[in-house]
């Protein structure tokens, strides 16, 4: 439903004053607050049809009200006024000598932490799926060492259990055949064509670089350890994320677990622009009282990773946006000239 504009004067103000100290607000407050002229019993009437809508909420201990998870979607959908932040301000933080993209990475998310007073995470760039050539070592009957070296000449391993015992002249038969038909390419093109043309293959040869081709995929985009936050310890002080022990230990689960905030910053990198996933309103934000405010970043021009704040739903917005937006654009330049 469209909220008229005095709704909508009055939802504003509601968050914004909410948001700075944190009390429920009565229709009295408001009427000093918002600038409109009207009678309270009229606001009362608006703010029972908003809540009504489900944009407000009446605490049982007070005759005002808070934002709802809804509240807060149509605040910074449609009502917010984003605050202008210097880009130049903080660009300095970010210059880094060249062929230090990790380093970089850490300082964006330190960045985000110190401007937003949050936690700041940025999701690393994905790793290409690339390899130079690989290696099979037979370690024992239906055992295998897979040994993956990439462009840059780093090395993986991955243990390959298998249904046939290789003899070692078929094994180096077969690294031989995919290093020369297949060096070079990421793991995914190879599995595309190895479909056509393992017809043409012995069966057994053939399971074994499918097998192959599994696990150094799965090597290759291993992002366990690929996301760097910082500021946790400012959410302590946030008194909505640690006023109990079960929202803490929840925090806290989060960040040690990693795994629900890497399917959110996922999710986000593939939008365009910042993101907001309100907590009570997104599957994704494991607490009602939490809100991440994300954007993707670049390396010439092409999407390679996500960054953002993590902070309690009722965060100033306004200066959180352009913290997040700015930052990912500066991190997009540092890398793409680095």
């Amino acid at each position: 439903m469209q909220l008229d504009t005095r709704a909508q004067t009055l939802l504003k103000a509601l968050v914004e004053r909410y948001i700075a100290d944190g009390q429920p607000v009565g229709s009295r407050a408001l009427s000093k607050i918002s600038g409109l002229d009207l009678s309270p019993a009229t606001i009362r009437n608006i703010m029972a049809d908003l809540e009504e809508l489900g944009y407000v909420a009446s605490p049982h201990t007070s005759a005002g009200r808070i934002p709802t998870p809804r509240g807060y979607r149509i605040f910074v959908d449609t009502l917010l006024t984003v605050q202008h932040l210097d880009e130049h301000a903080v660009d300095g933080r970010l210059r880094l000598p060249a062929q230090q993209p990790q380093k970089m990475i850490a300082n964006a998310a330190q960045m985000l932490s110190s401007l937003s007073q949050f936690a700041g995470v940025v999701l690393s760039p994905r790793r290409e799926s690339v390899f130079q050539q690989i290696e099979f070592l037979r370690l024992s009957e239906k055992r295998i060492l897979l040994v993956i070296v990439d462009p840059r000449g780093d090395v993986q391993n991955r243990l390959l259990l298998t249904q046939a015992d290789y003899t070692p002249a078929q094994l180096v038969r077969s690294a031989n055949y995919i290093n020369q038909n297949y060096g070079g390419l990421s793991f995914d093109d190879v599995r595309l064509r190895l479909s056509s043309e393992l017809r043409q293959l012995r069966d057994d040869m053939g399971s074994l670089m499918q097998a192959a081709v599994e696990a150094g995929s799965e090597a290759m985009t291993d992002q366990s350890d690929d996301m760097v936050i910082s500021g946790e310890r400012n959410l302590l002080s946030v008194s909505d994320l640690s006023s109990n022990m079960a929202s803490l230990r929840q925090m806290f689960d989060m960040f040690e677990q990693k795994t629900g905030l890497m399917q959110l910053l996922d999710v986000s990198s593939k939008a365009t622009g910042v993101q907001i996933f309100i907590g009570g309103e997104s599957n994704l934000v494991p607490m009602d009282e939490m809100s991440v405010v994300t954007a993707p970043y670049e390396v010439n021009g092409k999407i390679v990773g996500t960054l953002g704040v993590i902070g309690p739903t009722r965060m100033a917005y306004e200066r959180v946006i352009p913290i997040v937006d700015i930052t990912a654009k500066l991190l997009s330049n540092a890398l793409s000239h680095s």
